[in-house]
């Protein structure tokens, strides 16, 4: 075995030229190799109390599984992750690590601590690349659940029942399983390949996909029932996007975050030729701060934007995107308009109809500076507006990323339901809703989190429906 590594700083991830990636839809972190793995691994001190492991929101056993790569046996490793997330490959990739199970090692207190997330997906890329062994699908235990929407909430509920024996079948309303995991994360972050390759392996544990099926519409939750499934979890997110209420959001060339990232990511519209259309060129702005925000902007970048300007009512302390992802944005060479707030989306109407904005094209767009105030309920300083500031930015393309909430379609359709102000399912402590059998997480319950957090929120009301059925 290799020496132990004391360096304060963790091996660093090779990523694409900013120059050349901001030009093109590979992904931008190209990985570790097996030699800086386990170099990077031997930076772990394999604490008792592993303080990295209350950091995780499904408890993957960090220690043991950076040990057997210490060891050099990453498929070790793999099935020891595996027994806690059902997408390794996923979170390695997207999970803000830094906020989590990083935030609490030890090797963190006099300098940077181990590369958790860069070994998991190290790791995961390894089983993928080279494990042959086929998953070994459990004996049915003749129980049926079905869960509706197959993002990360869905998809890790989905597995961890499916490894007990249950007979899982995931709803999903878009033609592709994955959901935001394939419809709001860009490929440059998530190859579309590997989150395919997280869903096969569910399925060779015996997980049935329905695709196109809209649960409240093609569909409900009472028919679910009528058609033998003892229980049901909701996973389906929170894809009904805000917009700030300002004039001139009908113009043509304003989006919301999550239709510009669902025509480029699930429907393609990157192509020459695409069959879905989008905006490209000229200059856009993304009005927000959040991960999605960043995600947007380096897609109008890749898209043949000219510039691209991330418009942010605080400074860049306040920023909630990930440090990673802000840099990597900053490296592309989009410019951060800091402590500024859209207030009218400027426009060039129809000469034939003036009174129509809808046939107008996008111009411009009216700011007004801020300043910080007082903490608001959260702890952030509150942005204020600052008297005859008021200034114009020139851009062709405008999208809205100020958040999204949970689509009311469920809820109208299913008796009994409860729902909080907000339009999330209200659930105790396992998940279980004002209706019996019927679980919840994720998004649908939370508003827009971390991929992570609707993982565990999976694992909970896993645990708590086989607990129910095995009464």
């Amino acid at each position: 075995m290799a020496k132990a590594n004391m360096s304060l700083t963790r091996n660093p991830m090779p990523n694409q030229d900013p120059l050349v990636r901001a030009h093109n839809f590979e992904e931008v972190a190209l990985g570790y190799s097996e030699e800086t793995a386990i170099d990077e691994a031997m930076r772990c001190l394999n604490c008792k109390h592993m303080p990295c492991v209350d950091g995780c929101p499904v408890k993957i056993h960090i220690p043991e599984f950076i040990a057997k790569i210490k060891e050099g046996d990453f498929e070790g490793a793999y099935q020891i992750i595996s027994k806690s997330s059902s997408l390794p490959a996923v979170c390695g990739r997207v999970c803000p690590q830094e906020t989590q199970c990083e935030s609490k090692c030890v090797r963190g207190i006099k300098g940077e601590s181990v590369g958790i997330g860069r070994l998991e997906r190290f790791v995961a890329d390894w089983h993928n690349t080279f494990a042959t062994a086929e998953p070994v699908r459990p004996e049915s235990n003749g129980h049926r659940v079905a869960v509706v929407g197959s993002g990360p909430s869905g998809l890790t509920c989905a597995g961890d029942l499916a490894k007990k024996g249950y007979e899982v079948t995931v709803f999903e309303a878009l033609h592709t399983a994955g959901g935001v995991l394939v419809y709001g994360i860009p490929e440059f972050r998530l190859p579309k390949a590997i989150v395919a390759k997280e869903v096969d392996t569910l399925k060779k544990l015996g997980v049935k996909v329905e695709t196109n099926v809209v649960i409240g519409k093609t569909l409900t939750v009472d028919e679910l029932f009528g058609m033998g499934f003892e229980a049901v979890f909701i996973g389906s997110g929170a894809g009904l996007p805000n917009f700030m209420g300002i004039p001139g959001e009908s113009y043509k060339g304003v989006y919301s975050a999550n239709e510009f990232l669902t025509r480029s990511n699930l429907m393609k519209a990157y192509l020459d030729n695409p069959e879905t259309p989008i905006m490209k060129g000229g200059k856009v702005a993304v009005v927000g701060g959040g991960n999605v925000a960043m995600d947007a902007a380096r897609t109008a970048l890749r898209l043949g934007a000219e510039k691209v300007y991330i418009v942010y009512r605080r400074s860049m302390e306040e920023l909630p995107a990930r440090k990673e992802e802000v840099e990597h944005a900053e490296e592309e060479g989009i410019e951060f308009r800091l402590l500024c707030n859209p207030t009218e989306i400027l426009g060039y109407n129809n000469p034939e109809d003036p009174r129509d904005p809808k046939n107008g094209f996008v111009t411009g767009m009216k700011c007004v500076k801020m300043e910080l105030g007082e903490p608001d309920a959260k702890g952030r300083r509150r942005p204020v507006v600052i008297p005859d500031s008021e200034f114009e930015i020139e851009v062709d393309t405008v999208v809205i990323s100020i958040g999204t909430s949970p689509n009311p379609l469920i809820k109208s359709t299913t008796e009994g339901l409860e729902v909080n102000a907000h339009g999330g399912i209200i659930v105790n402590e396992d998940g279980l809703s004002s209706r019996n059998a019927v679980y919840a997480g994720g998004d649908v319950v939370t508003g827009a989190a971390t991929v992570i957090s609707a993982m565990g929120a999976g694992k909970t009301a896993a645990k708590a429906i086989d607990e129910y059925l095995s009464k």
